[in-house]
């Protein structure tokens, strides 16, 4: 069994995966830290989780395989700096410290539909953003043969556990329901590890002008890319089909696609609609699966050599 740890564990993205980890054939959760709530019960941050006998600990290293790193942005650098992990501890990191090429060091990219054999070889990953993931997949098949144009338009809605656990005045619910907004207009951070991405795929560096929206639903990511090209959907659709044919979590769709279809699952689904020479790429995911919290997993398993889709779920509840 694979003993694993989590570092962070009382926001969203650690929660998910508790749930994710304590069902998985071939893990076993050792430990699950917080500074904050050191000594309690899990189940008394994660209220579903009131029957889990364990609770929020420090972690014994030389008894772990694998450690999730779930604080903040910036919380992962300093951690590893003031803890000395042992040679032979994977780790994967949730936040965004190691994504950029430049911040990486040992970190590989944990996009394993880009870099399953690279991902498998790894000791240590860095997962991708939630928007980032949504994005990547809805032009990688057009990047790897290196037909992206230079500009691309980016129109995307997240829901509020995106933002973390902790409350803001643009987060709190009497200002998120019933209500949408636009942030970080053209200047998401999450751009600069897309950009990479489509670049390292073959794409080039293309100009995206990308506009984030707050959504009013609690999780699950749409993300509308408009490009132009004068392929026809039924090569552009052969092209997704074949590209994305072995890897078990992008469905490419013939229908409308929802966010509900994927909400609680790890996987992205995938519908293109054409009009002359205009191409919408609708992506849609679970930003705390697919987003974060599955793909994790899903990296884990390529990196102890199981299977991709082990103790990751395949059906969505639609209702």
């Amino acid at each position: 069994m694979i003993k694993a740890a989590i570092i962070g564990g009382a926001g969203y993205t650690a929660g998910e995966l508790i749930r994710i980890l304590i069902n998985h054939p071939h893990v076993e959760l050792c430990y699950v830290q917080s500074e904050s709530h050191e000594g309690e019960s899990v189940g008394s941050v994660h209220k579903d989780l009131v029957y889990l006998p364990l609770e929020f600990s420090p972690v014994e290293y030389n008894n772990t395989d694998v450690v999730f790193l779930c604080g903040g942005h910036g919380f992962s650098t300093k951690y590893l700096a003031e803890n000395k992990l042992p040679d032979n501890v994977r780790i994967i990191d949730l936040g965004n410290d190691f994504r950029l090429v430049e911040d990486a060091g040992e970190f590989v990219y944990g996009l394993p539909e880009l870099s399953r054999e690279l991902i498998s070889q790894s000791h240590f990953i860095a997962n991708p953003g939630c928007f980032a993931t949504a994005m990547e997949l809805g032009m990688l098949p057009l990047a790897v043969v290196g037909r992206l144009p230079q500009e691309i338009t980016i129109n995307g809605i997240t829901g509020a556990t995106g933002a973390g656990r902790k409350p803001t005045d643009d987060t709190h619910f009497s200002s998120r329901t019933a209500n949408l907004s636009n942030y970080k207009v053209f200047s998401h951070q999450h751009l600069g590890e897309v950009t990479e991405t489509l670049n390292k795929a073959g794409g080039g560096k293309p100009d995206i002008a990308f506009v984030p929206v707050r959504g009013c639903h609690a999780r699950g990511i749409l993300v509308n890319t408009v490009i132009r090209t004068t392929d026809s959907l039924e090569d552009l659709e052969y092209l997704y089909r074949e590209y994305y044919k072995n890897h078990p979590f992008v469905y490419i769709s013939d229908n409308d696609i929802y966010m509900k279809q994927v909400v609680n699952t790890n996987y992205c689904f995938i519908q293109l609609v054409k009009n002359g020479d205009k191409l919408l790429i609708t992506s849609v995911i679970d930003n705390l699966l697919k987003g974060a919290s599955g793909q994790a997993v899903q990296n884990m398993n390529l990196m102890f050599g199981l299977e991709e889709t082990a103790g990751l779920r395949l059906k969505a509840n639609y209702f």
